[in-house]
C-alpha cells in the first residue's frame, strides 16, 4: 500500500452525499454497492452526526470509514492521510461489512471474494448510516467531462447468525 496526502475533500450541501435512511447502532451489517462502469465514486459508512454542509475532509475523524476510486483506475481508503490500494482487478460490486463492537468496517470485492481493506480499532458511539458519492458532488477532484457517473446500486444483504 502506498499513502499519499490527503486531499480527498468534498463539498457537500447535504447528507454524505447520499446518506441511507437506515442506520444501524449495534451487531454487523452488510451491504454492497454495483459500482460497474464507474470511474468514480466513495462509499461506506458515515456516523449521524457528520457535518452536512461545507467542506469535508473524509477520514475517521470526521466520521467517515470510506474507501473510493479517482480517476478511474486509482483505489484510496480515505483516511489522514489517504492510503493508496493496489487491487489486481476493478470491482464491480463492492461489499461493505460493518462489525459495530469490535470496530470494524471492511470492504470487499464481491466478485474476487476479496478484502480490499479494514478500518480497524474503530470507536462507534452513534448511528452510522451507508453513505456514497459520486463525482459531481466532488470539488477541484475531478473533471467531469471524462467521468462515467452511472447510478450507484446500493443492495442490503439478509444475513442470519
Amino acid at each position: 500500500m502506498e499513502t499519499t496526502l490527503c486531499y480527498h475533500t468534498v463539498h457537500l450541501q447535504t447528507g454524505c452525499t447520499e446518506k441511507a435512511k437506515q442506520s444501524f447502532s449495534s451487531r454487523r451489517f452488510y451491504y454492497e454497492v454495483q459500482v460497474k462502469g464507474g470511474t468514480g465514486w466513495t462509499l461506506g459508512v458515515a456516523r449521524e452526526s457528520i457535518k452536512r454542509k461545507g467542506n469535508i475532509t473524509l477520514t475517521p475523524g470526521n466520521g467517515f470509514w470510506t474507501i473510493d476510486l479517482r480517476a478511474g483506475n486509482k483505489f484510496y481508503a480515505c483516511a489522514d492521510p489517504d492510503i493508496r490500494l493496489s487491487l489486481k482487478s476493478q470491482p464491480q460490486k463492492v461489499g461493505v461489512f460493518v462489525d459495530y463492537e469490535e470496530g470494524l468496517v471492511s470492504f470487499y470485492d464481491v466478485d474476487a471474494a476479496a478484502l480490499i481493506y479494514s478500518f480497524t480499532g474503530c470507536c462507534f458511539k452513534e448511528k452510522l448510516y451507508p453513505c456514497f458519492s459520486i463525482p459531481e458532488n466532488f470539488v477541484g477532484l475531478f473533471s467531469l467531462s471524462n467521468i462515467n457517473i452511472d447510478p450507484l446500486i446500493i443492495t442490503p444483504v439478509d444475513h442470519t447468525e
